[in-house]
């Protein structure tokens, strides 16, 4: 998020001032206190009367400048109507967080100093866990609203998740987002949207009363950042109608039709020449008509200024905000609208309908919120206490979250787990053992408790040396010889490479995939002078190339860790000492270096063999890669069978049999044709047997794939459609089921964007098992 040039000096006086007088109480804001005899009773105060007639009343009372002064993130407060400041802008990616900005609605400076800091995105979806998504996000709702009852935050509207797809390997906020899949990534949004706004994890459950507000961001196919020289504010997104719909936008849509967001955040960038937040048929006509929001909208920060002053697209600042307005959006991250709003309506190019359309969805949150309804200790949500903030039970999670997620990606020869009796000496190597930060990525708060790799490894095996063996992860230069010395006088070795935020974050995408400076030189030296096969640890969000580390036999095991949150170290030393079986799967594909020959602004899926396009992620990419979506390693075998309650053929012979146009020998048809009731007839359930053939009890998720027999044409090489952990012990076995329907789950998008199911031969893929399936019209 961009900020304008701020006056600083002036903004952190006022920020000092009103951080005092926070302190001084713990009442946290609201209005219409019945308590007060004299406080005016206004109807919007009338908690009986539906949602839509109190903002209505309230809206009416305001005057224009009053009206404008609520447009932006930052909305001061209106004495005279006992309505309190209120700060829309709030974080909580993979926890409560703050950022290092005046501009914040929580403040860690009371009662609370810390909050539960779970692993990054990333990391939490390699674990395929729709029910600890959904957990973390309870935990963060919960740890969100105790932060409010305890008087420390002006706002209960939390930017997160992050749902753009995780397109091209470089772009440094992959980490921040649940991958590359479109069928996890809105899993995961509905999931952590759930939780969070306090529905249950089947949903339906929600109501009208909010436990916080949870906003789906960034609106649409916004997965560049800044790379060799083009930035998100004026990168243009040139994509298909056939992309829109089987990647970008699903997500989205399931965030909002499932999920049931309270907010959307519209990106920066353009896409086909509009930008996203001035986009009328993208917010008002697809978001609120088509898939049926109910929420706010709210710019990126500063992305309304930029419509005019770094696109262009707006002849003045005033049609900028116009453009928004009338295209959908609520409230600006900026000061943009609050500027020239009024203008605006003095031009007569916006008129004051569109700002009170505005304000109702803006004030029907924060009633939702329950921040209208009186004493909030009164109200739902109001018994949430300090102590559940940091609880025990949130910190166990999150050391779940770490194990969960964690992947084994090598285990030559089953070099781990290592022996904890056995190892009598340790040498620990590399700048991210002993660095505490790197296990939160970014957007974190301050975590209740951290512990290093090194400090978990230490826990094990009190005989441990350590080297950083390059001063920061950049590694410029390495302390071979040091690292080299330590290395020869240990039983065991474990390097911690990889990654870190002056690599790959916001605002920074990388230029390769390649481990930075000099560690494949250390890690290299490191391996030979060893006395037995290493350990390799890689703690980034991004996918990095280690081809070389993959075919070194001095290099017996590699794991993710990715950025593992406050008790990824524990988390770390426990799979490697066999305290936990992994059984994380990874949600990105590993690209090799050769990849970056492909501009990261070409934002198609699909390949094309002409030029020499590979296509992107694993539905798409023809080319080699370095480790699969979806691979994973654990200390045990599992062993899949697939059936099928229903007949390998499916008959979808509807009463008009209406064939879709194509122009090849495919018989194909529209889902639209198909009709709801025949699509509902056929759904089918799809039973998977696994069994645990190891030693070790684990979990690990279940991966059910499609695959059609005919390739090409845009025709994607596989896809996910179901995905369920299980838990097993040694030598147990079970059966899980998958309900498919297949007008969702065997169908895709044609050229024009339009769902289709072709006739013939697909195959339903568990791990090496397949099972057909045959479409008949």
């Amino acid at each position: 998020m961009r900020l304008q040039n701020w006056c600083l000096g002036i903004l952190l006086l006022i920020h000092t001032a009103s951080l005092h007088l926070y302190v001084e109480s713990t009442q946290p804001p609201y209005s219409c206190d019945s308590s007060d005899p004299s406080t005016k009773v206004y109807p919007f105060c009338q908690t009986k009367l539906p949602i839509s007639q109190r903002v209505g009343d309230l809206v009416s009372r305001l005057t224009l400048d009053e009206k404008i002064s609520q447009l932006v993130d930052t909305a001061p407060a209106i004495p005279r109507l006992g309505i309190p400041a209120y700060e829309w802008w709030s974080e909580a990616l993979h926890g409560v967080a703050v950022q290092t900005t005046v501009r914040q609605g929580i403040r860690f400076n009371g009662t609370i100093r810390f909050a539960t800091s779970f692993p990054q995105v990333i990391l939490t979806a390699a674990s395929f866990d729709a029910h600890l998504w959904y957990r973390i996000g309870q935990v963060i709702g919960k740890e969100a609203r105790g932060i409010y009852n305890a008087g420390q935050a002006t706002g209960m509207t939390f930017w997160a998740p992050n749902i753009n797809i995780f397109r091209d390997p470089r772009w440094g906020r992959g980490q921040e987002t649940p991958g590359e899949d479109p069928l996890v990534t809105g899993k995961y949004a509905v999931s952590y949207v759930r939780g969070v706004q306090g529905d249950s994890f089947e949903g339906g459950t929600l109501g009208e009363q909010l436990q916080a507000s949870a906003c789906c961001k960034h609106f649409t196919a916004y997965d560049l950042d800044n790379w060799k020289g083009m930035n998100r504010f004026i990168f243009d997104a040139q994509v298909t109608l056939q992309d829109l719909v089987d990647t970008y936008q699903p997500p989205f849509q399931s965030c909002i039709q499932e999920g049931k967001a309270s907010g959307i955040m519209c990106a920066y960038n353009r896409v086909n020449g509009v930008p996203n937040c001035a986009d009328y048929n993208l917010l008002s006509k697809k978001a609120r008509g088509q898939w049926g929001f109910y929420g706010y909208i709210t710019s990126d920060c500063d992305a309304v200024s930029i419509i005019h002053d770094d696109q262009g697209y707006a002849k003045s600042p005033e049609d900028a905000v116009a453009d928004v307005l009338k295209a959908g959006m609520d409230v600006n991250c900026g000061d943009y609208l609050k500027n020239y709003t009024k203008s605006a309506f003095k031009k007569k190019i916006l008129p004051e309908s569109e700002i009170d359309r505005a304000l109702h969805n803006l004030f029907s949150i924060r009633m939702r919120l329950g921040l209208f309804n009186g004493n909030p200790t009164q109200q739902p949500y109001g018994n949430i206490a300090p102590d559940q903030v940091c609880s025990r039970e949130h910190q166990a999670l999150a050391l779940q979250a770490a194990q969960d997620g964690i992947v084994l990606l090598k285990n030559s020869d089953r070099l781990l787990p290592l022996s904890k009796l056995g190892t009598k000496s340790l040498a620990v190597i590399g700048p991210n053992a002993n660095n505490s930060t790197i296990l939160l990525g970014n957007y974190f708060g301050p975590p209740c408790k951290t512990v290093t790799p090194l400090q978990g490894l230490q826990n094990y095996i009190k005989n441990t040396r350590y080297h950083p063996g390059c001063s920061r992860v950049a590694c410029s230069s390495a302390s071979t010889n040091q690292a080299v010395q330590i290395t020869k006088g240990a039983d065991q070795v474990i390097l911690v490479m990889g990654l870190d935020q002056t690599q790959e974050k916001e605002d920074q995408d990388r230029l390769n995939l390649l481990l930075p400076g000099k560690q494949r030189e250390l890690i290299t030296a490191v391996a030979k002078a060893a006395k037995k096969p290493v350990v390799l640890v890689l703690f980034c969000g991004g996918p990095v190339d280690v081809s070389f580390a993959k075919y070194d036999q001095s290099i017996g095991s590699i794991i993710w860790a990715g950025y593992p949150g406050e008790a990824g170290g524990t988390a770390l030393a426990q799979i490697i000492f066999g305290d936990h079986n992994p059984g994380g799967r990874l949600p990105m594909t590993w690209y090799p270096q050769d990849f970056t020959k492909v501009p990261m602004t070409d934002m198609r899926m699909r390949p094309q063999p002409s030029s020499g396009y590979p296509g992107r992620t694993y539905r798409f990419y023809n080319g080699k890669k370095v480790f699969e979506f979806g691979y994973g390693l654990s200390y045990s075998n599992y062993s899949y069978e697939l059936a099928s309650d229903t007949q390998n053929k499916l008959h979808l012979r509807a009463p008009s049999n209406q064939l879709a146009n194509n122009s090849n020998t495919t018989r194909k048809k529209l889902i639209s044709d198909v009709g709801k009731e025949l699509c509902e007839k056929n759904k089918f359930t799809v039973t998977v047997g696994v069994k645990n053939h190891g030693e070790m009890a684990g979990k690990h998720p279940v991966l059910l794939f499609v695959r059609q027999a005919k390739l090409g044409n845009g025709r994607p090489i596989k896809k996910l459609v179901g995905f369920q952990t299980v838990n097993l012990n040694a030598g147990e076995n079970a059966e899980i089921e998958y309900e498919l329907s297949p007008c969702e789950h065997l169908s895709s998008p044609d050229d024009r964007g339009l769902m289709v199911m072709e006739e013939g031969s697909q195959f339903l893929i568990v791990g090496d098992k397949e099972y057909p399936i045959t479409i008949i019209f």
